[in-house]
């Protein structure tokens, strides 16, 4: 493998990024003489970015607001990136750049790391964001039979079923109001941001399965330091383990997860 390859987080506001420190610990660990940087880059802004781009290029990760408008822009996008309509990475192929995504690499990662086996499930979703379109193909992945998706407007939440539905899970859709039955599924996965999802916090103790939440500041949020089930995951669980799948697309080679993971700011 040779060095100086570049890779790079664009998005707008970057300055937050945690992906440079999981990045450059990989390469240290690795032995590669590469580069990871931050471009504050706008949806504007992304288009001339990319064609001013050259060989020593080894791949992008993109955070918002780029991670949809970026689809036009690729040579290629794979299947489930362009199903959810967000691409989280970008990597150099013949003739230009594939779009792909591993926040569901992360996702799955991380609830599998919390003792999720595969197999059929029931799992809640809060929210009907992006995040909440990786956690759809996420749950397909592992096998997961039931979703409920529970959103703030019906719309959103109809749309996520939808998804859900061509994902093969079969999917309904509730209020996002706090109470016990969407803490009663095998999995819950909250996608909400901040404080958002602390109204649940009531009903936690009653869970008797997994939660991966998806906020990770202030940590642990007020659900998941309430939540009574078998274990609990957050987003910087699922921002390790997408950032490793990114760091083995860009190299071609296994990283240390545990060197990444102890870059993590504590």
């Amino acid at each position: 493998m040779a060095d100086g390859r570049r890779a790079a987080v664009l998005g707008s506001p970057i300055s937050h990024s945690l992906s440079p420190a999981l990045h450059r610990a990989a390469y240290a660990d690795l032995g590669l003489d590469w580069t990871y940087d931050t471009f504050d880059v706008t949806e504007e802004q992304l288009p001339a970015f990319l064609d001013g781009l050259d060989s020593s290029w080894a791949g992008l990760s993109l955070t918002m607001p780029l991670k949809e408008c970026v689809i036009p822009l690729m040579s290629e996008v794979d299947e489930d990136a362009l199903a959810i309509a967000s691409v989280n990475t970008v990597l150099p192929c013949p003739g230009g750049w594939r779009g792909t995504n591993t926040d569901i690499h992360g996702i799955v990662q991380s609830l599998r790391e919390a003792g999720v086996a595969e197999g059929p499930r029931t799992a809640t979703v809060l929210g009907a964001g992006a995040t909440a379109r990786s956690a759809i193909a996420a749950l397909a992945r592992l096998g997961i039979g039931e979703v409920t998706v529970c959103a703030r407007r019906s719309k959103p939440a109809d749309e996520l079923a939808a998804l859900a539905t061509r994902f093969g899970l079969h999917a309904t859709t509730a209020a996002l109001d706090p109470g016990p039955q969407p803490m009663l599924a095998d999995i819950v996965i909250s996608t909400l941001p901040g404080a958002a999802a602390a109204p649940w916090a009531v009903a936690a103790p009653l869970a008797s399965g997994t939660l991966l939440d998806a906020s990770y500041h202030p940590w642990p949020s007020a659900l998941a330091g309430a939540w009574g089930g078998a274990a609990v995951a957050s987003g910087r669980d699922m921002l390790l383990w997408q950032a490793v799948e990114q760091v083995r697309l860009m190299t071609g080679r296994e990283p240390s997860v545990d060197s990444m993971r102890a870059a993590l700011p504590a």
